[in-house]
């Protein structure tokens, strides 16, 4: 099943989109809201699966559905929270300061709480009041809970997940450094965040969906270029259910949160940083990867980061070529 969000007052609302993304049929005289669902998943949810095959059969009214006009799946959530699934991302960071990385970052997943009250839709226009702050683009998978208790195991924590889709988790590199040396982590070097026009249950991603991962490659371009061709699935150290199991260890989790798998990245085969699309490797899923290996290899980087009028474009293919959950594309501007 596939869901989306139409704009409508503060939380959208809800319809069920075909697999192909070509069509839609209203769910709101089921229930009005995303969230809503979430809260009483095991009440609606049958009903919308049921409407979902109708529209699959054609056996009921049916709408065009344009990526464009949807909002994020949840205009505004409960929580937020990010994690760092993908360790060499994270050794890649430590790597180009010349600094080791902790052998606790295997072992305990990293996570941070971002903000949740303005989740914006995937053709938003991504805003950058001022290119000195660094902005840059963090393509990832994110996952949407219902109700969690706390101290769930990890393997238990994956039949909590109702929903799956993608994040562009948007980063000021410029204003991060000032704000970690404060000790408290971050507010204002992480801006809202935009999503996939649909999120999709997990049964309905078949084999692409397997261990907590989402095995799928990301197709991730800047300015009509390929910027990365990754691997969501092959090298996440922490899987959603050990994610979600790290942020219940002294909480429950309420039903609508979305937690994020951090920035999706690729070593080569070889063990060595990922290399450019242009240079046969995988790429990259963010700008600042591409400047950590640009570092690593040359001394210094040379790729700028995001600029007024750049255009981006984040999506997942299956193995036909078809776009998944339809694709975040932005324009960069100065708001």
């Amino acid at each position: 099943m596939k869901l989306a969000s139409l704009p409508q007052r503060r939380d959208g609302r809800l319809i069920v989109v075909s697999d192909d993304l070509a069509w839609y049929a209203d769910a709101d005289h089921i229930v009005p809201t995303m969230q809503g669902l979430l809260d009483e998943w095991e009440r609606y949810a049958p009903y919308l699966e049921a409407l979902a095959i109708e529209l699959q059969h054609g056996a009921i009214p049916q709408k065009r559905f344009h990526e464009r006009e949807a909002a994020a799946p949840l205009p505004r959530a409960f929580q937020w929270v990010d994690g760092s699934a993908y360790v060499n991302h994270v050794e890649l960071v430590r790597k180009a300061r010349g600094s080791q990385l902790p052998a606790s970052f295997w072992t305990d997943p990293l996570m941070y709480q971002g903000g949740s009250d303005d989740l914006r839709g995937p053709r938003d226009p991504l805003l950058l009041p001022d290119e000195a702050w660094g902005g840059d683009l963090e393509a990832e998978v994110v996952v949407v809970t219902g109700d969690v208790p706390q101290g769930v195991s990890a393997e238990a924590a994956l039949d909590h997940i109702r929903l799956v889709g993608l994040v562009n988790d948007v980063s000021l590199r410029g204003l991060i450094p000032d704000e970690l040396a404060k000790g408290f982590g971050f507010v204002q070097s992480k801006p809202a965040s935009h999503f996939s026009p649909v999120f999709v249950t997990p049964d309905s991603l078949g084999a692409a969906w397997a261990g907590g991962r989402l095995h799928l490659p990301l197709h991730v371009d800047l300015n009509g270029q390929p910027l990365g061709r990754i691997e969501a699935g092959e090298e996440m150290t922490f899987d959603f259910g050990t994610l979600i199991a790290h942020l219940a260890k002294t909480r429950s989790i309420g039903p609508g949160s979305i937690i994020g798998s951090g920035t999706v990245s690729n070593r080569d085969p070889d063990g060595s940083p990922g290399r450019p699309v242009a240079e046969g490797g995988r790429g990259y899923a963010c700008i600042a990867e591409q400047r950590m290996v640009e570092t690593i290899r040359h001394g210094s980087p040379t790729t700028p980061f995001l600029r007024h009028g750049d255009s981006l474009r984040i999506e997942a293919k299956d193995a036909r070529g078809h776009t998944v959950f339809g694709a975040i594309e932005q324009q960069v501007s100065r708001g």
